[in-house]
């Protein structure tokens, strides 16, 4: 995994991964979860995809539009 940058310096995330349908973002409290096309749609994952190579905003996009729109939780 990518350790998130973290840019704007109080983010609660700390890593990610891209895929090519799917971004794995690990939060700063270890728990991990799986965004998919499937599950928060397309449009959201390029945005995530976008945000985290960014290191910015990622955390808050997730909060605001994507909140349990998740695949699976990995840890």
């Amino acid at each position: 995994m990518e350790r998130y940058k973290n840019l704007g310096g109080d983010s609660g995330v700390a890593f990610y991964e891209i895929g090519h349908d799917s971004i794995t973002v690990q939060f700063t409290t270890g728990a991990t979860y799986l965004y998919n096309y499937r599950s928060a749609g397309q449009q959201h994952i390029e945005q995530m995809k976008s945000l985290a190579i960014a290191g910015h905003g990622l955390n808050g996009y997730i909060k605001i539009y994507v909140n349990r729109g998740y695949a699976s939780k990995l840890r």
